[in-house]
């Protein structure tokens, strides 16, 4: 098979990563691609989120297979655009994307669906969603409604917090993401990741993890894109991934094809989980970042089995084959980040790192300039280990993160602490 991946990030290196080890990839393209993507397959400047310019590089390029990445081009109906060329498409349609495009609308969902998720309201003005808060008191969930590249959820302990939050959505922070707010309940617990394939009608379970948020260990400071995850997430026990497939993403599957937009691709459930009760915090419409580079480093060359399956309606028939393993990944980023940082910076020492089925360093913001490695963005490099246990992996991840010669980036010393 000829496959186009769409995106640029370390998700999408991991995903390229894991396909290139499946024999039935004959050519790799990724699209914008980055630094580390360039070393293990070809990289091609392509407008993503421009459905028609998708499709016609894929016709020119006789791709067999597509995997959108990220959210944006998804929220754009590029998935869309290539179904109705005719072209395989991994990753769900415009109006199903809005599980995770639209705040408000994953809620109208869950309602229909009697999914457990926070109670909330949502607001189109600033004056009656403050009036809110302050009738709720804190600590409280502000969260702009649209895409805003994991960064629109404002966690507030205090009223004031939740306020300012207010104010910065409906004053243009986030864009055109902000122009409607959905303010939730603070829902106690721990927190995991769960991810399932769809292909319209059967779901299949394929993995869970768990992301590190804040910027600062402990779960200390902003909330960011992630700052490092693991696999699996013991939290999220048998019984409890069960209860969350019957009482959460079956429910939201069954309301999306009732509705006549099913649901194909990957469904990642945020879930918060308090006395063996898993309740939704959100959904995503494609692989977490970081959580996909954990994952892909435990399924390898089958990742592309699957997402083939989901894509072709055949998931009925698909299993996952898991080994007794364990996986971390841990993210350097440009100091100063989720603020202001400096681009540019170079990281020197990567070449002598191991790349192996147990060790690898996903690039998710760099660029090669005069034979250097730079950073460009503000996580930057994605340091995955595997282990026979989570301390192993552990211990590989942060040796890897030790030989990595970057004084211009910082990194969370705590990845796996509630499970280690």
């Amino acid at each position: 098979m000829n496959i186009l991946i769409l995106g640029s990030g370390g998700r999408e290196h991991s995903l390229a990563w894991a396909v290139m080890q499946n024999p039935k990839c004959d050519r790799l393209i990724v699209a914008p691609g980055n630094a580390g993507i360039a070393q293990i397959a070809e990289c091609a400047a392509l407008d993503i989120e421009n459905g028609g310019a998708v499709v016609s590089f894929a016709e020119e390029n006789a791709i067999d297979f597509v995997v959108v990445g990220p959210e944006a081009p998804l929220a754009s109906g590029v998935a869309d655009r290539l179904r109705e060329a005719g072209i395989l498409v991994f990753g769900p349609s415009a109006e199903a994307a809005r599980l995770e495009a639209s705040k408000s609308f994953t809620k109208e969902i869950c309602d229909a669906a009697g999914a457990p998720t926070a109670a909330y309201a949502r607001f189109t003005e600033a004056g009656p969603a403050r009036d809110y808060i302050r009738e709720q008191g804190a600590p409280i969930v502000v969260k702009a409604d649209g895409l805003a590249a994991g960064k629109g959820v404002i966690v507030a302990m205090d009223e004031a917090t939740a306020l300012e939050a207010v104010d910065d959505m409906f004053g243009g922070a986030f864009g055109g993401a902000g122009a409607e707010v959905v303010i939730e309940e603070f829902m106690e617990g721990e927190e995991a990741s769960l991810f399932v394939l769809c292909d319209g009608q059967n779901i299949l379970s394929v993995g869970t993890a768990q992301d590190h948020k804040r910027v600062g260990e402990g779960d200390t400071g902003l909330n960011t894109g992630g700052m490092g995850a693991y696999s699996p997430a013991p939290v999220l026990s048998a019984e409890i991934e069960a209860r969350a497939m019957d009482e959460i993403v079956r429910p939201t599957m069954a309301e999306m094809a009732r509705r006549g937009t099913p649901f194909q691709g990957v469904l990642y459930a945020g879930l918060m989980i308090r006395d063996g009760q898993p309740r939704l915090v959100e959904y995503n419409v494609r692989f977490g970042d970081p959580e996909c580079q954990v994952l892909m480093m435990r399924l390898g060359g089958q990742a592309l089995d699957l997402m083939h399956a989901a894509a072709e309606g055949r998931l009925g028939e698909a299993r996952v084959n898991w080994a007794d393993d364990h996986a971390m990944t841990v993210v350097m980023a440009a100091k100063g980040y989720p603020g202001s940082y400096e681009k540019g910076t170079e990281i020197k020492g990567l070449d002598d790192l191991p790349e192996d089925s147990r060790n690898m360093v996903f690039h998710a913001g760099t660029k090669a300039e005069g034979g250097a490695i730079l950073a460009n963005g503000g996580r930057v490099l994605n340091v995955t280990a595997r282990g026979d246990t989570l301390q192993e992996a552990r211990d590989r991840a942060y040796a890897m993160v030790k030989a990595v010669d970057w004084p211009g980036g910082f990194y969370r010393r705590d990845i796996g602490w509630r499970a280690l």
